[in-house]
């Protein structure tokens, strides 16, 4: 099909069609009333245009109005996908996945002139399209002969009927396409028009915003979650597959099995939380570890083989709970990050509570396996001075005085 000609193949066409028509039955009804139908002058049909606009400027005040116009708006203008086979027909070459279409109510006295505007806009071209399709279609039925030039002139036709013996037949055929031509140019215009008065006010742009960025922001924590968690697990299960394989001891085998079995159990709890946050099944998510289950975290690392030395002063249930989960997290990583690169090594780690911050830090002996020319380590020490910064403290990796060392500060306030 040649390419001018594929609009009118397009329900999309249709559907604005119907929708620029639609805007115009207001004047029709009012034109019922005053001046009546049928109407023969000029000056009677500009009356219908004109008398009800006071009537949708005062509809477009009420909130509701907005959201009424945004969801046809977008079921016509901006017509979602059709089931496959129809694609081509539905298509909208002006259009993406969002139209750009607001269907929130007017929450601004900036917002209800815009509405008034775009209604205001439909009963105008509403009604002047109407007109048109009446005028072109009852021209094209004159030239076939359907009726008499008495009886189209009496039902108001503005159009002048030509008179060319049998070539009137042919001819009939130019107000039709004058009718889809005019559909399909001024749909285009109508849905330009919509996102500019129905799309969303800078308020709602901000608030889409803020949004993305929240969603964005809980994508990466359930990402850094699920790598604290399944890393540590898988780090803790090859740390002790390989300390057995080389003990060769019974009963080494069996603490080092039921040290997997236990960090797994834990590890496949967090993966179920975190599932059942991404479902968003309405079921409890279920409790995120915090500061007070430290004890865990040191019986899955002495399991491992490490000698873990630790310290804990300062009363940790009084720990705010974002501080305290975030700050258990970051423990995690660092007894994590000593398996996985330096293996079962003395490790001396103290946490300390007072008033005002929470202070962290695990030191280790630096083996040939451990990376110290750097310092900034790979994404799970990344992770903590991310988690870090946000909880407005501070986190340094790296070498100190021939040991490795991770130290975090966290405000409690």
């Amino acid at each position: 099909m040649p390419g001018f000609l594929r609009p009118l193949a397009r329900a999309v066409t249709y559907a604005r069609w119907l929708h620029i028509l639609v805007g115009s039955v207001i004047a029709w009804i009012c034109g019922a009333i005053y001046p009546g139908l049928p109407v023969d002058a000029r000056t009677d049909w500009l009356l219908m245009l004109v008398i009800p606009v006071p009537l949708v400027v005062a509809a477009a005040m009420v909130p509701a109005m907005r959201r009424v116009e945004g969801l046809q708006a977008r079921m016509l203008l901006f017509p979602s996908p059709q089931p496959p086979g129809h694609e081509r027909h539905a298509r909208v070459d002006d259009a993406d996945d969002d139209p750009g279409i607001s269907v929130a109510p007017s929450a601004s006295w900036r917002d209800r002139a815009r509405t008034a505007l775009w209604l205001v806009l439909r009963l105008e071209v509403g009604g002047v399209m109407a007109l048109a399709t009446v005028q072109l279609l009852g021209l094209a039925l004159s030239l076939l002969g359907s009726t008499d030039d008495e009886r189209t002139h009496a039902s108001g036709a503005f159009l002048p009927t030509p008179s060319l013996g049998r070539a009137d037949i042919l001819l009939s055929v130019l107000p039709v396409l004058v009718v889809l031509a005019l559909a399909v140019a001024v749909g285009h215009g109508m849905a330009w028009a919509a996102r500019r008065l129905l799309g969303p006010s800078p308020a709602e742009r901000l608030a889409a915003l803020e949004e993305r960025t929240e969603q964005l922001l809980e994508r990466n924590r359930i990402a850094r979650e699920l790598h604290d968690s399944i890393g540590h697990a898988l780090t803790v299960a090859v740390v002790q597959a390989g300390a057995a394989r080389a003990a060769a001891d019974p009963e080494f085998t069996d603490r080092a099995l039921e040290a997997v079995e236990e960090t797994g159990r834990a590890a496949l709890d967090d993966l179920e939380r975190v599932l059942r946050i991404l479902h968003e099944d309405g079921e409890p998510a279920g409790e995120r570890p915090t500061l007070t289950d430290t004890e865990r975290l040191l019986a899955s690392a002495r399991a491992s083989g490490a000698e873990v030395d630790a310290e804990v002063t300062g009363p940790l249930e009084r720990i705010p709970g974002p501080v305290s989960r975030e700050g258990y997290r970051m423990l995690q990583e660092a007894l994590t990050n000593v398996l996985r690169h330096s293996g079962p090594v003395p490790v001396r780690l103290r946490v300390a509570v007072d008033d005002a911050r929470l202070v962290m830090n695990v030191r280790n002996a630096l083996t040939p396996s451990t990376s110290p020319h750097t310092g900034r380590g790979g994404s799970g020490l990344r992770g903590i001075r991310e988690r870090a910064a946000l909880l407005g403290g501070r986190a340094t990796t790296g070498p100190h005085d021939e040991a490795w060392q991770v130290h975090v500060e966290l405000p409690l306030r």
